[in-house]
């Protein structure tokens, strides 16, 4: 078991909760339960699975709880191009999330293989 807070993988994909909240919040008022909402609900899934996935007694099933973490930060992924795309931030906030989320994904599936 390990405490999901001292995890890097947790602490980076928090503040990518914090960011998503952030950008969402400035989306066209039709987009509330649209992309804002989808976009929101995956971001909060990255953590949210990591923290689960701390509780469970193997690696193995912390490594499926990984599994849909990645897969939550690549849906995101998508959603930010169709922001992106919808003309919702500019390219220098798309530029930023996007090097911010990959980074995500390099850190949670290196972890990943590390736990094998």
């Amino acid at each position: 078991m390990h405490n999901f807070k001292k995890l890097k993988i947790w602490t980076e994909s928090m503040e990518l909760v914090s960011e998503s909240y952030k950008i969402t919040r400035t989306f066209p008022k039709f987009e509330t339960y649209g992309l804002m909402s989808q976009m929101n609900r995956c971001a909060v899934s990255i953590p949210s699975n990591i923290s689960e996935g701390t509780s469970k007694s193997t690696n193995k099933h912390f490594s499926n709880y990984l599994e849909n973490s990645l897969g939550s930060s690549f849906e995101w992924e998508t959603q930010l191009n169709v922001a992106f795309n919808q003309k919702y931030l500019s390219e220098e906030k798309f530029k930023e999330l996007e090097d911010k989320i990959k980074q995500i994904q390099k850190m949670i599936s290196s972890f990943k293989s590390g736990l094998k």
